[in-house]
């Protein structure tokens, strides 16, 4: 099961060679330790502007290498897992994103990925966009999403300093879910 939490400055989301769960970094409410592209590129995985935290495009990169070949919809679920991750560090759920954008390399797959986002957000219902490109940076992603989320009052808390009895964890389920479904048999 994956955990997000934010320690003395440090973040514990994501999962690392064989699923361990490896520590990211928060830095000025940036989160990263996804992906190998984040240090290459030189990017975060999920940046916090006062009461909103945008999550930067999110793949079926998981454990070093690239879920579910083939498979739109458990890659969706997986790519929709690691964005879900990241916003845990910040205590966020599904009920608080407000907008996600789904990039398929295919129009077939529309129907396959807008199942697995009616499955994680029928209830919070953001406004949503889906956009065919012509490719990912790897041919065997099928699907990258992003997600914004907004908490009133979000920015107050990060603010707040962190003890070290006093560790704060965030359980999002929706996140540990996804990855579990993806791992599991397809419904």
């Amino acid at each position: 099961m994956t955990d997000g939490r934010i320690v003395r400055g440090q973040v514990v989301a994501g999962r690392g060679e064989a699923g361990q769960v490896v520590a990211g970094r928060v830095v000025a409410g940036r989160v990263g330790g996804f992906s190998p592209w984040e240090d290459e590129f030189g990017y975060s995985r999920a940046v916090a502007a006062g009461d909103h935290v945008h999550v930067a495009g999110s793949t079926a990169w998981v454990d070093g290498r690239i879920e579910h070949e083939g498979d739109p919809y458990r890659q969706t679920l997986a790519a929709f897992g690691v964005g879900l991750t990241a916003l845990a560090a910040y205590g966020l759920t599904t009920d608080d994103v407000v907008r996600t954008r789904m990039y398929i390399t295919h129009v077939r797959d529309a129907e396959e990925v807008g199942r697995a986002h009616r499955e994680l957000f029928d209830a919070a219902r953001p406004v949503a966009t889906m956009v065919v490109v012509d490719g990912l940076i790897d041919s065997r992603m099928l699907v990258e999403v992003e997600l914004d989320a907004y908490r009133s009052g979000l920015a107050k808390t990060l603010e707040a300093p962190e003890t070290p009895d006093t560790p704060e964890v965030s359980d999002v389920p929706e996140a540990s879910e996804a990855l579990e479904v993806v791992e599991g048999e397809q419904p």
